[in-house]
């Protein structure tokens, strides 16, 4: 079930409500907030026999809510194209959510994750970065993170991408 999915639905919906002046009562919002921290808990890896029930007791507080609020304020029509989000959203198959976090990365710099290849291997990758006043870190993966100040990373993709010829992902 797309738990983080039908929580960003219903996060939206609630926006929605706040855009038209309607008031959301703390205990929804408190649902939501718990749903969340409960979300985060199971992607961190927490046993999912106790932790789903609780998560879709939350969602469904908030749903009931607000479906029950907007079809008094707003009419079925509206209901009808939130519940067929909340829908889709709920049959969606969980995927971890990158975080743009990196350990080890001092807070302010700018990072890019590279994996090495046959073109580039990481001694090399590791010259590059130093001859560009950035540092690298190696990661689990076998990939580098490569960081240092805006403008020195900048520099370094814009010379990966001129003189080797490598393509950048996002």
């Amino acid at each position: 079930m797309g738990h983080l999915a039908a929580w960003k639905v219903l996060e939206q919906m609630i926006a929605d409500f706040r855009k038209k002046g309607k008031n959301i009562p703390s205990e929804v919002i408190g649902d939501l907030k718990s749903a969340r921290t409960m979300i985060r808990i199971a992607e961190a890896g927490a046993s999912h026999a106790e932790i789903y029930p609780r998560i879709e007791e939350y969602l469904a507080n908030v749903e009931a809510h607000l479906v029950n609020e907007a079809e008094k304020a707003f009419g079925k029509e509206y209901v009808d194209t939130w519940l067929k989000r909340l829908n889709e959203a709920t049959r969606k198959t969980e995927t971890k959510e990158e975080t743009p976090f990196v350990a080890g990365v001092p807070r302010g710099q700018r990072w890019i994750r590279i994996t090495p290849s046959k073109e580039l291997p990481s001694e090399k990758l590791s010259i590059l970065a130093s001859e560009a006043k950035l540092s690298l870190k190696a990661q689990d993966d076998d990939s580098l993170v490569i960081y240092g100040r805006e403008e020195d990373v900048k520099a370094f993709v814009k010379k990966m991408t001129t003189d080797y010829g490598l393509k950048t992902q996002k």
